[in-house]
C-alpha cells in the first residue's frame, strides 16, 4: 500500500476529528457569550442583541457540527456567521489585516466551515448514521 492510498483511506477519519474539535471550540464561544463560561467575555453587563444571536448560533451550531448532524447546512450558516463577524466586528479602515484587527480566528473558522460545506462530515457523524438508515448516499 502506498502512502497516497493510506492517506485517502484515513481522510474521512481525519475530517471527522477536525469537525469534532472545531465544533467543540466553537460551542465554547457560544457558552462564553451566553453564560460567561468557561470565562467571562469581558463585555461586562448584558451583551448587545446581535452578540446574543451570535452566541446562540455558535452554541447550537457548534453542538450540531460536533455531532455531525446536518453538517453541510450548519457549516453554511456558520461560514456566513463568521464572515459577518469578521466584517462587522473586526474589519476597520485603519486595520484591514486579520492579525492586526484580531479577526484571524473568525477568518479561519469561516474557511474551515466553507470546506465542510463541500466535504461533508466525514466518518463518525450522525449524518452518516442517518444516511445509512434511510438508504441515502454515503458521504
Amino acid at each position: 500500500m502506498n502512502s497516497s492510498n493510506c492517506c485517502e483511506k484515513w481522510a474521512p477519519c481525519a475530517r471527522a476529528v477536525l469537525r469534532i474539535i472545531v465544533g467543540f471550540m466553537l460551542l465554547q464561544h457560544g457558552t462564553q457569550k451566553l453564560f460567561g463560561w468557561p470565562m467571562a467575555s469581558g463585555m461586562g453587563g448584558s451583551l448587545p442583541p446581535l452578540m446574543v444571536v451570535g452566541g446562540w448560533i455558535e452554541l447550537v451550531g457548534g453542538v450540531l457540527f460536533l455531532l455531525g448532524l446536518f453538517t453541510r447546512p450548519v457549516a453554511f450558516i456558520l461560514c456566513g456567521q463568521m464572515a459577518f463577524a469578521f466584517w462587522h466586528m473586526h474589519f476597520r479602515m485603519d486595520a484591514q489585516l486579520p492579525l492586526v484587527n484580531k479577526g484571524e480566528l473568525a477568518v479561519l473558522y469561516c474557511f474551515v466551515f466553507f470546506y465542510f460545506i463541500f466535504a461533508g462530515a466525514g466518518s463518525a457523524s450522525l449524518d452518516k448514521l442517518v444516511c445509512c438508515k434511510c438508504g441515502a448516499r454515503k458521504q
